[in-house]
């Protein structure tokens, strides 16, 4: 059974794990939700009944609009510095997360969702998404490992111009800009990522954890730091029956039966 948070929804279907901000009108972000958050990606990244997890939205017109400001009135320095271990402590979560992470973006998204979403492995858009950090003009910048999660996806001067201007985009142009993978009909967004995220779930779950640690966290280490965490993670995989069955099927030309 899925847990249950006061402002976020979750669901599991066909071992596909769902959380949707539910905090309407816009899903602004108290120190509450904050927390609450938090908790659920620890639910979607260790549940073993979630072959997959999936960030979405409970509210029609908006991902995410950001914090609620009213936390940050009086914030100070040390307030400031719990609300981002907090916020780090997501950005860990879904980056070491041992299983695909998607998000399926719907409506205007801004500050913390969307920066929840640029941890996982895509990003599927509604068309009449849309997309920014809006941060500078509170002077202030996006504090969920985002600046290090834009560098890596977009490079150094896409992400330097994205939060010098802080300007709302259009979905088409977040796909251009390399933000999102994926736009898809508003009314068909979540229907797809479901069908996309279960036929992920029908794949060996210890290769695709593999995948996702050599590329995610790979991909922050050193050249030889990231050959010698491939190296490793293949060492493992070849003791696992999984990787037996898929060699035995293939000489076969059979269908491989994993373990689970």
């Amino acid at each position: 059974m899925s847990p249950t948070f006061e402002f976020i929804e979750t669901e599991v279907v066909d071992r596909v794990g769902w959380l949707r901000f539910a905090r309407p009108p816009v899903n602004a972000f108290t120190r509450e939700m904050a927390l609450e958050t938090r908790e659920a990606i620890r639910w979607l990244a260790t549940a073993p009944e979630v072959r997959v997890g999936v960030l979405g939205t409970a509210v029609e017109k908006y991902f995410s609009a950001g914090a609620d400001l009213d936390a940050f009135v009086g914030i100070g320095g040390e307030g400031m510095r719990a609300w981002v271990a907090n916020t780090h402590d997501m950005a860990t979560l879904l980056r070491e997360a041992p299983k695909p992470l998607l998000a399926a973006i719907r409506g205007t998204a801004v500050g913390g969702g969307l920066e929840m979403a640029l941890h996982c492995d895509l990003r599927f858009a509604a068309r009449g998404a849309r997309f920014g950090q809006p941060e500078i003009n509170i002077a202030f910048i996006p504090p969920i490992a985002t600046t290090q999660a834009l560098v890596r996806l977009i490079g150094r001067p896409a992400s330097l111009r994205y939060l010098y201007e802080g300007r709302v985009h259009d979905a088409e142009t977040a796909l251009a800009m390399g933000l999102v993978d994926e736009l898809v009909a508003d009314a068909d967004l979540e229907a797809h990522v479901q069908a996309y995220a279960v036929g992920l779930a029908a794949k060996p779950r210890r290769a695709m954890a593999a995948i996702r640690r050599t590329v995610t966290l790979g991909g922050g280490m050193s050249f030889a730091e990231g050959m010698a965490l491939e190296r490793d993670e293949a060492v493992a995989l070849a003791e696992d029956p999984d990787f037996d069955e898929g060699v035995a099927a293939f000489l076969a030309k059979r269908k491989p039966v994993w373990r689970d």
